[in-house]
């Protein structure tokens, strides 16, 4: 059977839920239940009539109680299983920080920002935005990803699309909400005489984000994400901050060249990213086991 050619018959899905199915067969079968309902009603029928169904079904029961607060009663018998649609489906693949309070936060950011500067109160508005910019995909990535933020973590990264690939989705659903929200926003920024420009943020922010996410394959995504997030911090928003934060705002966005628009940092920041992503790609495998950072 070529699961994503061709539906499950029920001897197929017999031998699956009893765990007579061939592992390279197994996984075609569960790439094939990520989008047709029909053929995962069929397997969840043939699980509930092996000796195992009555464990799957309490096990089912406690996972929907405590993600969802979905549990059936015992009048109520489980509900037959529906294909999700295809917002469900992006929805959940997004991950928990789309999900969840980082979105509004992203758009916090870009609001004070605006109304500071427009006030006048705040003319380094633009010259702070582009400081913060690159740690606000970080955020979003540690959100993403690993058993702290997600309930269904555990079962989502032993499944075909798990491991990197569900990574990699989720981090660039966060990039699909900061690109645009604090390009935006730092194009509506006052602009300030010979600094960076709105959009100066996103290569080291690419870097960072493949850094954290490359890194994460050895220590697990939230350390990495803290350890990346920390040296940007220490090596590039405090000392500017410290040193240059009492200047007036032309000075002080003249200060950022060298981190964000000149030639050589933009140079430097883009090797960098190929860098990750090439470490990123050579270490895709850590993703896929038990024995990685993610499960403690």
């Amino acid at each position: 059977m070529t699961a994503h050619r061709h539906h499950l018959d029920a001897a197929a899905a017999t031998r699956y839920a009893s765990g007579e199915l061939p592992e390279p067969a197994s996984w075609q079968v569960e790439r094939h239940l990520e989008g047709c309902g029909a053929c995962a009603a069929r397997l969840s029928a043939a699980a509930r009539a092996t000796a195992a169904g009555p464990t799957l079904a309490a096990v089912r029961s406690a996972v929907l109680a405590e993600v969802a607060g979905l549990a059936p009663t015992p009048e109520a018998p489980p509900a037959p299983v529906r294909a999700p649609s295809r917002r469900a489906r992006l929805r959940w693949a997004a991950g928990p920080a789309l999900r969840g309070p980082w979105p509004p936060a992203v758009a916090g950011v870009c609001l004070v920002a605006l109304v500071l500067a427009h006030g006048g109160a705040f003319p380094q508005a633009r010259t702070a935005l582009l400081l913060l910019a690159p740690l606000l995909p970080l955020a979003g990535v540690a959100l993403s990803y690993g058993p702290h933020t997600d309930p269904l973590h555990e079962l989502t990264a032993t499944t075909p699309g798990g491991g990197l690939r569900l990574l990699l989705v989720r981090g660039a659903a966060v990039l699909a909400v900061c690109v645009p929200a604090l390009t935006v926003a730092g194009t509506l920024l006052p602009e300030v005489a010979g600094g960076p420009g709105p959009a100066a943020w996103l290569l080291p922010a690419l870097a960072l984000t493949l850094g954290a996410l490359a890194l994460g394959s050895y220590l697990g995504c939230r350390n990495a994400v803290a350890v990346v997030g920390g040296l940007w911090s220490l090596g590039v928003l405090a000392p500017v901050t410290v040193r240059y934060g009492a200047l007036p705002a032309e000075l002080l966005a003249q200060a950022l060249t060298p981190w964000f628009s000149s030639p050589a940092a933009q140079a430097g920041w883009a090797g960098a990213a190929v860098c990750c992503a090439a470490l990123l790609a050579v270490r895709r495998h850590s993703f896929d086991a038990y024995d990685r950072p993610e499960f403690p």
